[in-house]
């Protein structure tokens, strides 16, 4: 990933911009790579000037207003501001009341702010210091004062804001933000490393299907690798790297903090987790908030902070403030019952366990489908956004449960299909869901009053052509638009010429026969449609793309009606060996 910006002038680009972006809430410090409230803070208060390297917005800068801090000094790229910037800003924001200043346990912060403070004190302003060190993958619990700050720093620097909002002299701000520091812990994991700006490539990586657990904020790896991990099982790491640390009970404050490249939406499969093993080692969840406070620039990865809340670190957390990076009107901190919706749906089916000819069927095409599905993933993100694959698996996955429940039910084929359609455009989603709905829902009309051993070519020919009608008045495509209609089309037509073509008497083996040649013409449709520019649905912004790779609609049918086509090929062939097979035809002579 590229970082916009030229790595020797990023720090004064980006500040200029921001300032200029927030200018209604802040304003650049004089001569420093600084900024500060643009409100001037009443006579007295304590200034509270938090800063260090740039690279982690909203920290630094995104944290100054109303409520927070009063004051930001950054440095370049993961790189402590000197002291004369520090001593600048902190100058800046001081009205009277003293200066906490507020950063992370870095050694070059540690000496420029210490240096800043020294210039403050030979000229008569009084300073204190709150150290950041809620790290726990970067030292033992004995050597606590030695950790790194990392996304604590959000909960340290906002009950400071408080404090000093509310009023408290700059020893009862100081010993507030302490009070904090000391009950807050974070643990982090890395999917990928971050690009320093005019960088060619990331500060380190992490091999596919692994991650790195205990990463800092700087661009450092992690401590131990371990392999990729889902959702749930994140949580739990995230959780067990704090309980050792943690109280057996209280209430508590929760952040997970995204890195620069992890999606809210990613951040949100991890919360109910986290909250209920939270919950579960005796600790309540009063307040929860999953965004971006403390980034490494665009690293991809999360960390999980808690902060154990007494009664004044909870009001001076629940406080309102105003900043670019952070609002808050007034938390309330109250316990939230963790969401855990049961659906059965997105439950893989056994592919073995059918309950008649329709599950069969589907049942074969969600094997075939499943194992197209990086294909079709492919083959979609050519022009499109790659998830056909992934939404095909979904769909077809609900379709064989919704068919498998109505024939144990005792519908009969148009009923299974009418809920196999109904189940599919509802877990697919999209464009592609609505229309495979709609064939499966219409053919399934089509047949109603028929059974597997008694559809004929003729009434077969009739449901798929009633089921393409409706398919093309709903998505409005033509054939050569380089949609799934240039593999159904043919199917509809080999389908029905098959059936013309076939003897008076012709049954459900003869219909299987022509089910088949008309998969393996949709087969070679689909394969041709690469030579075809596409006209309609997203990939007709990109079409040019597009050509040379086949459609992936018409793949997925295509792999769709060839797993039914099988199916029914050894169906027909179980009914022909008579009543008395037993065994596996004699199964498939039900069907």
């Amino acid at each position: 990933m590229t970082v916009l910006g030229r790595a020797a002038t990023f720090k004064r680009d980006w500040l200029d911009g921001f300032a200029t972006a927030y200018g209604r809430t802040v304003r650049k410090v004089p001569g420093a790579y600084g900024v500060v409230a643009r409100e001037r803070p009443r006579t007295g208060k304590v200034a509270v000037v938090i800063g260090g390297g740039c690279g982690h917005y909203p920290a630094f800068a995104g944290l100054v207003g109303p409520g927070l801090a009063d004051g930001a000094v950054v440095g370049d790229v993961f790189t402590s501001p000197s002291a004369e910037q520090v001593y600048r800003t902190a100058r800046e924001a001081d009205d009277g009341g003293g200066v906490l200043f507020g950063y992370g346990n870095y050694q070059g912060d540690v000496l420029h702010f210490g240096l800043a403070a020294r210039r403050l004190a030979a000229e008569g302003i009084d300073s204190r210091t709150v150290l950041v060190t809620d790290d726990v993958a970067s030292g033992p619990a004995e050597q606590a004062g030695r950790r790194r700050g990392v996304a604590g720093d959000f909960f340290v620097f906002k009950v400071a804001g408080a404090a000093a909002e509310r009023g408290d002299d700059l020893a009862g701000v100081h010993a507030a933000a302490e009070r904090a520091n000391a009950a807050t812990r974070t643990f982090g994991v890395a999917f990928g490393g971050c690009t320093l700006p005019g960088a060619d490539g990331p500060l380190f990586t992490v091999d596919d299907g692994a991650m790195e657990l205990g990463l800092g904020i700087h661009g450092e790896p992690g401590v131990r690798t371990v392999g990729r991990l889902g959702a749930e099982e994140l949580a739990d790491e995230l959780v067990d790297g704090l309980l050792p640390e943690l109280p057996s009970q209280g209430r508590v404050a929760v952040l997970l903090n995204g890195l620069g490249r992890t999606k809210y939406e990613e951040m949100f499969t991890v919360c109910t987790r986290v909250h209920e093993r939270l919950a579960g080692a005796g600790l309540l969840p009063v307040h929860t908030e999953a965004g971006e406070f403390v980034t490494s620039l665009d690293m991809a990865g999360l960390s999980l902070s808690v902060m154990v809340l007494d009664d004044e670190l909870a009001e001076l957390y629940a406080a309102p403030c105003d900043t670019p990076g952070y609002r808050s009107a007034g938390a309330r901190l109250e316990p939230v019952e963790p969401v855990r919706t049961v659906d059965a749906g997105l439950e893989r089916p056994d592919d073995q366990a059918a309950a008649g000819p329709v599950d069969r069927a589907l049942s074969a095409a969600m094997v075939r489908l499943e194992e197209a599905e990086d294909e079709l993933g492919r083959l979609d993100a050519v022009a499109a956004d790659g998830d056909h694959g992934l939404g095909m698996t979904r769909g077809i996955r609900a379709a064989v449960a919704a068919a498998r429940a109505a024939e144990a039910d005792g519908e009969p084929v148009s009923g299974a299909l009418l809920a196999a359609g109904t189940a599919f455009a509802d877990a697919a989603g999209g464009a592609s869901g609505a229309l495979y709905g709609v064939l499966l829902a219409e053919t399934g009309a089509g047949l109603e009053g028929k059974d597997t051993a008694r559809i004929t070519p003729g009434a077969l020919a009739d449901a798929v052509d009633r089921a393409v009608a409706a398919f093309t008045e709903l998505g409005g495509a033509r054939p050569g638009d380089k949609t799934m209609l240039d593999a159904i089309d043919p199917f509809r037509g080999i389908l029905r010429k098959g059936a013309e073509a076939s003897p008076p008497g012709a049954g459900a083996a003869e219909a299987a026969a022509c089910w088949a040649a008309a998969a393996e013409e949709a087969r070679e449709a689909a394969l041709a449609t690469a030579g075809l520019t596409p006209a309609k649905g997203r990939a007709a912004r990109l079409a040019a793309r597009s050509h040379g790779h086949p459609d992936p609609g018409a793949t997925s049918f295509a792999h769709l009606v060839t797993a039914v086509s099988e199916v029914a090929l050894k169906a027909a062939a179980a009914r022909a060996d008579g009543p008395a097979t037993t065994g596996a035809q004699g199964e498939g002579s039900r069907g």
